[in-house]
């Protein structure tokens, strides 16, 4: 810890001196130099990520990086009270067993086959995921995979790596499948509206491709599987699943849920005929429909708050929000914009991929929040040199939910799904078994958003 420790002040410190070296004054370079000691000590250090948020905030404010009112604006409070009614409309689903209700209703395939049961994972997984946040969606999964695999005494590690894939895939469908996406919109002006004409067909365009690559690369998984199939049994499994019963708590929380949805991807229609500012409706209807529940359910109102909403995240984000913002205000992400604007030639297509690679290869290593909410105010620069913002927010959003899928480290819903793994199969999956296919899945599909962000004129 002592060595990490040495390592994380050096390189801040190095940063610090070749940032001024770059053309940054002293005041930038101390404010990239003080954000990035913080990435790297939550990079270091996961375990204790929110005490460096906690220091690198408190540090910003000492040497007057920031003030206290600007720490304040950019912190994203909007996003942070949007999840938070968000997490509490989860924890009434998770309460009425809609989940669990879901998965069980939609893997009772008739004449079951390998094949079909590859897409349907792939399918479920990131249209859950699209509608809820990817962690929660992938507990459920990982529960009825491995119930499903024990059944028919085959492995459920390569079925367990496809629906992760699929839910990191899916997660960049709407503004609400990842956290990203609801920080973005906030910071683009990009509307739900937007997300669904334009994230979510290439969303399953790209879900697509990584069904083929994983059905060539598994190939022999799902033969056996299939000659499981054969000598199990398919109806048998459906005994196994789990099953809901439709009750009228569980009718009620569907409905509540899926009017929260239509009014969210209405909001943009809404706040026009109100007149309100852009995402106004956005934010506050998870907030009302979640003050709707807390009424309902006013016995559990307490919990909802204090267990299913996760403080520890939401705090470390909202820090991690105004450390970024930090680098606007003292004008380091102007300069750091103008030098990689001058590097493209002011080309849009070598920013697109600029922006879309590193961002992906970021987010194989670090946690995708953080490298998006560093990434964002550097985005917001290139407006005041005249470049067109719209496909390079396409960008980040794609690379930071498709670089999940690299490695097991990627994303929050690869390590809590292979800790899943581990505990109920006692079952570690390598750093390079998963490192092949991911770089296989992440770069393939990468590589098609590139393409389409560059030539499609729908994106621009």
């Amino acid at each position: 810890m002592i060595k990490k420790f040495i390592i994380l002040i050096a390189i801040s410190t190095i940063l610090g001196f070749l940032s001024m070296g770059i053309g940054l004054s002293l005041h930038q370079a101390t404010a990239i130099s003080i954000f990035f000691a913080s990435v790297l000590g939550t990079l270091f250090f996961w375990d204790f990520r929110l005490s460096f948020a906690f220091l690198g905030a408190s540090m910003l404010l000492l040497t007057r990086a920031i003030n206290i009112e600007n720490l304040i604006r950019f912190s994203s409070l909007e996003v942070i009270l949007f999840l938070v009614g968000m997490m509490v409309l989860v924890g009434l689903l998770k309460e009425t067993g809609v989940f669990a209700w879901i998965v069980s209703l939609l893997l009772r395939i008739k004449n079951l086959s390998a094949n079909k049961f590859l897409i349907s994972v792939s399918i479920l997984s990131a249209l859950l995921t699209c509608m809820i946040d990817e962690v929660t969606a992938i507990i459920f999964l990982v529960a009825a995979i491995i119930e499903i695999c024990d059944y028919f005494e085959t492995d459920s590690t390569p079925f367990l790596i496809i629906s992760i894939f699929a839910a990191n895939i899916g997660s960049s469908g709407t503004v609400i499948g990842n956290p990203i996406g609801i920080l973005i919109a906030a910071k683009s002006g990009l509307t739900f509206e937007d997300f669904i004409l334009k994230a979510f067909p290439l969303m399953l365009i790209v879900l697509l491709v990584m069904i083929i690559i994983v059905k060539f690369w598994y190939r022999k998984q799902l033969n056996e599987l299939d000659n499981k199939i054969k000598e199990f049994g398919a109806n048998e499994i459906l005994i196994r699943l789990i099953s809901v019963p439709p009750e009228k708590s569980l009718k009620i929380a569907l409905i509540i849920f899926g009017v929260t949805l239509f009014f969210i991807s209405l909001h943009h229609r809404i706040e026009l005929f109100l007149n309100l500012e852009p995402n106004t409706i956005l934010f506050i209807v998870p907030l009302i429909f979640s003050g709707c529940v807390m009424i309902w359910k006013w016995q559990r109102a307490r919990e909802y708050i204090e267990k299913d909403v996760e403080w520890w995240t939401l705090l470390f984000f909202l820090l991690l929000f105004a450390q970024a913002g930090a680098l606007q205000y003292t004008g380091a992400t102007d300069v750091l914009a103008k030098k990689i604007a001058h590097l493209a030639g002011n080309s849009p297509s070598f920013l697109i991929g600029v922006v879309l690679w590193i961002s992906a290869i970021g987010s194989s290593i670090l946690d995708n929040v953080v490298l998006v909410a560093a990434f964002i105010p550097v985005i917001q620069s290139f407006q005041g040199l005249n470049l067109n913002l719209t496909p390079l927010w396409w960008a980040l959003l794609f690379g930071g939910c498709l670089g999940g899928n690299i490695t097991l480290v990627g994303s929050t819903a690869n390590i809590v799904a292979l800790g899943i793994l581990e505990k109920e199969k006692n079952i570690r999956i390598t750093f390079f078994k998963w490192f092949w296919i991911g770089l296989t899945v992440g770069v393939t599909t990468t590589g098609i958003v590139w393409l389409a962000l560059i030539l499609l004129p729908f994106y621009k």
